[in-house]
């Protein structure tokens, strides 16, 4: 997952300009591409809309994308890098980690604005790439890069005595289980509660038994 959020770059051998078009190609086709699949749906959506909304040719979309399946999974890992760049940021400006992970729920509200016409389509395309191993990797790659994650959260908490000893891989999965079906109620029954104040009462129910001071 490191790897699938670093930075995207120009190829190499390619010229700062050439690089740079490259990149303003490639940022309109994700963009016509995330326009098209909100329209209408993964399935539904073909590559000659998206070379359409984008003013492109299929050749030029070729260039730069193997298949729609290889741009859903660059819009999606964009997103991530965004969402994972937070969550780093709440994590160091915490004073402790129970506090660092009741800032993390918080961002529920956030994530339910930001995913609304993203993730109905994201379940959308897991379901249609179960079949295609390096698709399937890289679109249940974010699972395993925050159970490691929170593990090193919790690790670190037990280190700095704001956690009892508790086993980190364990815990991680279920702050990772819990998180996970937080959002898809969201999104699935955005009407069904306050989202937030049920994550953050729900985690602290979960870290309760955990900290060893109140949070």
């Amino acid at each position: 997952m490191d790897e699938q959020l670093q930075s995207i770059r120009p190829h190499a051998g390619q010229t700062s300009s050439e690089g740079q078009r490259a990149e303003e190609t490639r940022g309109r086709i994700l963009a016509a591409a995330e326009q098209c699949f909100a329209r209408y749906g993964f399935e539904a959506t073909g590559v000659a809309e998206i070379c359409t909304t984008a003013g492109i040719s299929k050749g030029a979309l070729y260039h730069h994308f193997q298949s729609k399946q290889a741009i859903f999974v660059e819009l999606y890992e964009r997103w991530m890098r965004a969402f994972v760049d937070e969550m780093k940021a709440l994590r160091d400006r915490a004073d402790s980690v129970p506090r660092a992970l009741m800032s993390m729920v918080r961002m529920i509200g956030v994530v339910f604005q930001t995913a609304a016409g993203r993730l109905p389509v994201f379940f959308e395309f897991l379901t249609k790439s179960a079949r295609e191993p390096e698709i399937w990797k890289a679109t249940t790659a974010p699972y395993r890069y925050f159970k490691d994650f929170f593990a090193e959260m919790i690790a670190r908490g037990i280190a700095e005595g704001s956690l009892k000893q508790v086993n980190p891989e364990r815990t991680a999965q279920i702050l990772v289980s819990y998180g996970a079906g937080l959002v898809m109620q969201g999104v699935f029954d955005p009407q069904g509660g306050d989202w937030v104040r049920v994550g953050v009462e729900g985690l602290g129910m979960l870290l309760e038994p955990l900290v060893t001071e109140g949070i």
